[in-house]
């Protein structure tokens, strides 16, 4: 692989680790320090500590206690990152509503990219995504990379999600750039919601490959199945080993009041790979 053309596609000279020390955080610490030492980044680790004025008042000891918990495993991060000869820069918050301060970070370092996990410390179970991931992926003006804890960012194979929005068109060409850098092969994927709208779909699917072909992508793949979007997303990335799926923050049927699309953040619930969603 060329890391020279990889970087420049990614185009990450900042990037921006969000880690709760929690394992769902593993994928994500150790992609990032993968893409900073491919990429010659400069790493950002950011933690915040969730935290309240009644838990300030009534339980100083655990406040403290999880304090120097986050502080030790962010030093743990560094470490990491510098054995792999990535600089790292560690910063921890404390408040309410983790995800403002993660936002903020990216916006102060320059951040090109965040990565993150699925979900945290205090994503249940049953949820598939955490809530401080969708809430920085809807504020957040770079793009995001969500990592599952065993995913591996590696572009062998990328499915690019699109329904021709606007959003949908910027994540065609981030993926494209990715594919043409890296050598990937290419899945393109539009669903259509019923029979009715196959055509438009397949005519979606057509313009991309006419888009992949002119940046001189050869091993390109569609298809327009029938049903639930991410439904359908999810199963061929699973179907065609997938070790990447792009899609556009929003769709077509994103109201501007929504800070996310739902089909980009279900397609993160259940992907069984790393997902790129471009803002």
């Amino acid at each position: 692989m060329n890391t020279r053309n990889e970087c420049r596609a990614v185009r990450i000279e900042r990037l921006l680790l969000c880690t709760d020390g929690s394992e769902f955080s593993e994928g994500a610490i150790r992609e990032a320090v993968r893409l900073a030492k491919r990429c010659n980044s400069r790493l950002y680790a950011v933690s915040v500590v969730e935290a309240n004025p009644e838990l300030e008042t009534y339980a100083p000891a655990l406040l403290e206690k999880t304090e120097k918990e986050t502080r030790a495993h962010l030093e743990d991060v560094k470490a990491r990152a510098e054995k792999e000869g990535v600089d790292c820069e560690i910063i921890t918050h404390e408040g309410e509503e983790p995800y403002r301060y993660i936002v903020e970070e990216a916006s102060r370092c320059k951040a090109d990219l965040i990565v993150m996990g699925r979900r945290g410390r205090t994503g249940l179970s049953r949820l598939m995504m955490g809530s401080v991931t969708a809430r920085v992926i809807g504020h957040a003006e770079c793009n995001v990379l969500v990592v599952p804890r065993a995913a591996v960012f590696e572009c062998r194979k990328i499915l690019i999600a699109t329904d021709g929005s606007e959003y949908s068109d910027r994540a065609l060409h981030n993926a494209l750039d990715l594919a043409a850098a890296y050598g990937s092969e290419v899945i393109i994927v539009s669903v259509a919601p019923d029979g009715s709208a196959i055509k438009d779909a397949e005519a979606i699917v057509e313009r991309a490959r006419e888009t992949a072909a002119k940046k001189g992508i050869e091993k390109v793949a569609t298809e327009t199945p029938v049903g639930v979007a991410y439904e359908m997303i999810t199963d061929a990335a699973g179907r065609n080993n997938i070790d990447l799926i792009v899609v556009g923050s929003h769709g077509r049927t994103g109201l501007k009041r929504l800070l996310m699309g739902s089909v980009a953040e279900r397609v993160i619930g259940h992907a069984p790979c790393a997902v790129l969603v471009v803002k």
